[in-house]
């Protein structure tokens, strides 16, 4: 472990502890009209506000141009037509004029300035939103299956991610004090030094954590990548329980081997009443036995890697105070998301629209952003965000869909989602310029990488295909890249660790084909090996299985 990551660490922790209330100083920072960003420590408490203060980095030439980024916090990915609404006048308003899907099912509104910061955070409590442990070392977003066509539990299951989100938030009083009231908290009341947040305790959990549910047989939620999974278990239309998972992440440090991405392991199975207890009893576990010396090996994954699944058990089973059954059978075909038209279980209809790297916005001619809004603001339907980081419009009456794709075709937008089917299974993190640990492009590259990608593919043969492509930035895995069968890591500038063979369902991790090609070298090697799969593929073999069958091992048995 580094000496930077030991300050770092030691620093977050007593920050946590001196300041339960996380409140620091920013309201008087934004009191402050003459300072132009937050301090280092409030950088810190702004995260479990849902606010990350950043940077242009394309500008720093020219010195530093402080902005924020925002971002809400929906259970499952739903909001009511208004709320959208919302989101989109404060995009336009106080950010960049995009709306950007996270792969967790929220919104992120980037490049807010400080000035615009507390009106932007009032006006979406006005809407009946909240960012409150959007980000920070607490529960994060607590994600569902949103696509109301594939179980009629699907209502029933978002009901449940609602209610154990508002159970597992933090207590704080400062949220609304600083950003709706406009109060400063003293660090010396009663009141904040001897605040204890009644699950988190007075120094809150030793990283950030990660809620989820799933109804097999569709892996639209990515389960395995959660600290804590509740995989639906059904009979006969009827929701009889869970199946525990815990464990997941895929967070790493590149050279630090001490760092890995993690399936979730299987607990046990569980009875629909004992929900609240277990995640709870799960979540004290990670308070009570993630590693508080180094931040870089505080997830859950590394306890249950460290501990094992039978001890991490007994530790659940005591604090919920139940037995935990043997885990159901159940099984997933497939991870992504149904787009298009599609009847749902009421008789209504939804929309599933592909939003390429989930930024909504209006460019050369796709006015994808304005389309949603005219649409939006004339039928109302409800919005539901994906873990793909696509959009579905939902409970859309029969009689309203022809007038819904006629305007959405005024503005470049065809219900059809012309697209290949790669490219609507590709993922990329924001990385540059906003995100401070970004090491090398995503975002801005991936649309130019795809689309060169796709005339591969065509001269090859293979535009049906759907190959599942992400990138990161970084090796922090927002964009879930140790799940792709294609994954680019960035390491530095133009410089990218690659994995192959994830698999169709999202149930297998990739693994490092080359520890390092250029930006320029990424085409070229991807040719090659899609000549290999066309050439020696199996029947109706998918290009991640046939990486994991021939490329891999045959890199596993050069370097044995």
């Amino acid at each position: 472990m580094g000496f930077d990551t030991i300050i770092l660490t030691q620093r977050n922790e007593a920050l946590k502890q001196g300041n339960p209330l996380l409140s620091g100083t920013i309201a008087q920072t934004l009191a402050d009209e003459s300072a132009e960003c937050f301090s280092h420590d409030d950088y810190e408490f702004l995260k479990f506000h849902g606010i990350y203060q950043q940077d242009d980095r394309d500008k720093r030439k020219e010195g530093k141009h402080y902005m924020l980024m925002v971002r809400t916090k929906f259970p499952g990915g739903v909001l009511s037509g208004d709320q959208y609404l919302a989101c989109d006048s404060l995009a336009t308003e106080y950010a960049n004029n995009t709306l950007r899907i996270t792969t967790r099912q929220d919104f992120q509104f980037h490049g807010i300035l400080k000035s615009n910061i507390r009106q932007t955070m009032r006006r979406l409590n006005d809407a009946l939103m909240s960012t409150i442990a959007a980000c920070g070392d607490v529960e994060r977003n607590v994600m569902a299956p949103p696509t109301p066509a594939t179980s009629p539990l699907v209502d029933e299951v978002l009901a449940q991610a609602r209610k154990l989100s508002n159970t597992l938030a933090p207590r704080t009083p400062a949220y609304h004090a600083i950003w709706l009231n406009g109060q400063e908290l003293n660090l010396n009341s009663q009141t904040n030094g001897d605040f204890v947040d009644p699950l988190y305790g007075k120094s809150y959990l030793p990283r950030k954590f990660k809620t989820a549910f799933v109804i097999p047989p569709l892996n639209d939620i990515d389960i395995y990548t959660n600290d804590l999974g509740f995989v639906v278990i059904a009979e006969n239309g009827r929701l009889i329980g869970y199946n525990l998972l815990a464990g997941g992440g895929l967070g790493m440090s590149h050279g630090n081997t001490l760092t890995f991405p993690r399936l979730a392991d299987v607990i046990g199975f569980f009875t629909p009443e004992h929900l609240e207890a277990v995640a709870k009893a799960v979540i004290t576990v990670h308070r009570d036995f993630g590693d508080r010396t180094n931040r870089k090996h505080a997830r859950l994954k590394y306890v249950l890697a460290d501990r094992g699944v039978d001890w991490f058990r007994d530790q659940v089973e005591q604090r919920a105070g139940i037995r935990l059954e043997p885990a159901r059978p159940f099984q997933f075909t497939k991870q992504g998301d149904l787009l298009g038209w599609h009847k749902q279980t009421n008789g209504n209809y939804f929309l599933g629209l592909f939003v390429e790297n989930g930024r909504i916005r209006d460019i050369n001619g796709y006015k994808l952003k304005t389309g949603l809004r005219r649409v939006i603001e004339k039928f109302r339907p409800e919005v539901r965000l994906t873990a793909s980081q696509n959009l579905l419009l939902v409970h859309v009456p029969p009689d309203q869909q022809g007038e819904i794709e006629r305007i959405l075709s005024e503005h470049g937008v065809s219900a059809r989602n012309p697209f290949s089917r790669t490219r609507m299974a590709s993922m990329a993190c924001p990385a540059l310029p906003t995100c401070g640990l970004a090491l090398a492009e995503s975002e801005r590259t991936m649309p130019d990488l795809l689309t060169r990608l796709e005339d591969v593919l065509k001269e090859l043969g293979l535009e049906d295909e759907e190959i599942i492509v992400r990138m990161t930035g970084c090796p922090n895995g927002c964009a879930r890249p140790y799940m792709g069968e294609i994954a680019l890591v960035g390491k530095g500038p133009n410089r990218y660790q690659f994995y192959l063979g994830g698999n169709e369902a999202s149930t297998r991790l990739n693994k490092v084909y080359k520890d390092m090609v250029k930006g320029e070298e990424i085409i070229p090697e991807l040719r090659r090996l899609l000549e290999r799969f066309k050439r020696e593929r199996l029947d109706g073999e998918r290009f991640g299985d046939f990486c994991v069958r021939v490329v891999l091992k045959e890199t596993t048995d050069a370097q044995a």
